[in-house]
């Protein structure tokens, strides 16, 4: 006969299709969420950090993944916490000065890799702009092409809700890449 205690134990221990699943999902699925956690402000320098908590997160509330839905939406709404998480610490509440980003590789001219730097920072700071609830959506559906049904489900909102949030982001991202673009004299 089965202890009650050793019956609980075992409901504990993780099932091998979970871990072969949870394994796979980790290899094909790390680079979208590193560059989540980038887009959603997350320094280059924290984001190996933050995205093990993601993955520590998800592998958590692996039972709750419906397979019938696509994944990265609900691999998002980990990021989005996780990174939500890590702009409340203190020491990012000042603004980190030179946050070293990796170059482009080097098969570029080095005026397109400047170029190209400088257009991608400027990406950057304009979403960083945009209020991070709104930012989520625009990054899903404009950057990851995720359809909005799918970006309310996974956020949990209204989809009339989503639309406005992602009227609002554009709107926001636009009025901070004019802005930005004006304070580097390119307007």
């Amino acid at each position: 006969m089965v202890s009650a205690a050793s019956a609980a134990a075992a409901a504990l221990e993780p099932r091998e299709d979970q871990r072969a699943f949870f394994r796979a999902l980790f290899e094909r699925e790390l680079d979208y969420v590193w560059t989540s956690l980038r887009r959603l402000g997350v320094h280059a320098r924290d984001v190996e950090d933050v995205a093990q908590e993601v993955f520590l997160q998800l592998h958590r509330r692996l039972d709750q993944y419906d397979p019938s839905r696509p994944i990265r939406p609900w691999l998002f709404a980990f990021a989005l916490r996780c990174a939500s998480d890590w702009r409340r610490l203190a020491r990012h509440r000042l603004e980190a000065q030179g946050d070293p980003d990796d170059w482009a590789g080097g098969s570029m001219v080095a005026d397109d890799a400047i170029i190209r730097a400088e257009d991608l920072a400027l990406v950057m700071a304009a979403l960083e702009r945009v209020e991070i609830e709104r930012r989520a959506v625009l990054i899903l559906h404009d950057l990851d092409e995720v359809c909005m049904k799918e970006i309310a489900q996974a956020m949990a909102i209204p989809l009339f809700t989503a639309y406005s949030r992602l009227r609002l982001a554009r709107e926001e991202f636009s009025a901070a890449a004019r802005r930005l673009l004006a304070q580097r004299g390119d307007l």
